[in-house]
């Protein structure tokens, strides 16, 4: 009796293997011998093709949008605190190279004056997409943040010489936010600021 349950158990497992194979193959395809025949220089026109009419195609809808503002509001914290700080390693990675060198001289002119730079971020108000521009395969986005921070700049002796550090102050900026949407790093770069 033991013995009858046991094949019908091996023949279950046997069904269920040859159904997932069966699905494996049917999505996946079977060797036709012809795999790795195509030239290089072939493939890799195909797949320009195909990425070519996957950007033409792309469009920002509601929830791009919202994905990207996003992460444009995180980028913009991450940008006014590690500015302040005099952090150039977390700038980096978020500029494109013209706009960190001019934080970074900045950065370095403070160290120079030893002034120091306190900030303390509290919110961002707003965050609104001004303009969408897209140039062959450069994508840019103009960002308008409307943040509150509190803000001020001390001299070697811990004397206040800029800002208040017990007000809040409200504070409007325009960045430009760009990305090559045919590089393989995801990262969009701030490119310019306006204030």
């Amino acid at each position: 009796m033991n013995y009858s349950f046991e094949y019908i158990d091996i023949i279950l497992l046997a069904m269920i293997a040859g159904f997932i194979f069966l699905r494996l193959r049917g999505i996946l395809g079977k060797r036709t011998g012809f795999e790795g025949k195509l030239s290089t220089g072939f493939k890799q026109e195909i797949q320009k093709k195909a990425t070519n009419e996957n950007l033409e195609n792309q469009t920002f809808d509601d929830s791009a949008k919202l994905e990207f503002l996003n992460g444009a509001k995180t980028a913009y914290e991450m940008i006014v605190t590690s500015f302040a700080k005099g952090d150039k390693n977390a700038l980096k990675p978020l500029l494109h190279k013209e706009i960190f060198q001019n934080f970074s001289n900045e950065i370095d002119h403070r160290e120079k004056e030893k002034v120091k730079s306190e900030l303390t971020f509290v919110s961002i108000k707003s965050a609104k997409i001004k303009n969408f521009e897209k140039k062959d395969n450069i994508y840019t986005f103009t960002v308008d943040f409307v943040s509150e921070i509190i803000t001020c700049k001390k001299d070697k002796n811990n004397k206040v010489i800029e800002g208040n550090p017990d007000r809040i102050k409200t504070v409007n900026d325009v960045w430009k936010f760009s990305k090559n949407m045919w590089s393989n790093n995801p990262n969009w770069y701030l490119v310019e600021t306006q204030s």
